[in-house]
């Protein structure tokens, strides 16, 4: 029993190591936007609603950013919510400018981190085109 205590921790420790690389890089990261009109903001309504150039950039920066927590294509496997389930249009615009700036904090746990000071306004709202792109009822 002496020898088995010390070798399960040591093969937690391990574990939990080989967890926490597989989660990858958590920094967050860049979107260009270049290619898309600059935005003054922030903004509570989409200006980029099926702007095809939008969409695309949003897709990469949801898959880079936003993918390992809400799943790929938007589909969550249950980490956190599935977001093709917002409302789609300027009902939905609200909530989730709110949410992707401040996050989700909940008790003193952080469920999603806040992006406001760190994604352009062009990024929020070319991850939100991304979305409305991929909605289901």
């Amino acid at each position: 029993m002496k020898t088995i205590v010390p070798a399960l921790a040591a093969l937690l420790l391990a574990v939990t190591a080989l967890v926490a690389q597989a989660h990858g890089n958590v920094t967050p990261q860049a979107v260009d936007t270049q290619d898309l009109p600059k935005l003054k903001g922030p903004l509570t309504v989409n200006p980029y609603r099926d702007n095809k150039k939008a969409i695309t950039i949003g897709a990469a920066a949801y898959g880079q950013n936003c993918a390992r927590c809400h799943g790929l294509g938007a589909v969550s496997g249950g980490i956190a919510p599935d977001l093709r389930n917002l409302p789609v249009g300027d009902d939905g615009d609200e909530y989730f400018q709110m949410r992707i700036r401040n996050g989700s904090i909940r008790n003193g746990v952080t469920y999603m981190p806040p992006f406001g000071e760190i994604f352009s306004e062009e990024a929020i709202w070319s991850i939100r085109a991304y979305l409305d792109s991929v909605h289901q009822d």
